[in-house]
């Protein structure tokens, strides 16, 4: 198997795991401190919400990559990975945004 796969499905379970955790735990444990710094207590769940979201959506992107690359060589094998950057950002950006004032 090549490394390419294992490193982007490995970097994928990564990604979901801190995702899951930081969503349904509540924590910010896996996160900079300057990135919540500015987050209020009663946003808190909000905050963990979005940025699990993101981070599961992110990779499940590496993580479908990887299957991808399995079958398909080339552009398109990039397509998952491109996706999941595309619809796992915003979510991280509304949260960063809207909950600590600004991206940092």
């Amino acid at each position: 198997m090549n490394t390419e796969i294992i490193s982007f499905a490995a970097i994928g379970l990564v990604l979901i795991i801190l995702g899951l955790v930081t969503w349904k735990k509540q924590t910010t444990v896996f996160l900079h401190s300057y990135h919540y710094k500015k987050v209020k207590e009663e946003d808190i769940p909000a905050y963990t919400r979005l940025m699990g979201i993101g981070q599961i959506i992110i990779g499940a992107g590496f993580c479908l990559t990887a299957v991808l690359k399995l079958f398909v060589q080339g552009p398109f094998s990039w397509a998952f990975l491109i996706a999941g950057l595309a619809a796992g950002l915003p979510f991280i950006y509304k949260a960063q945004k809207d909950l600590n004032g600004s991206w940092f």
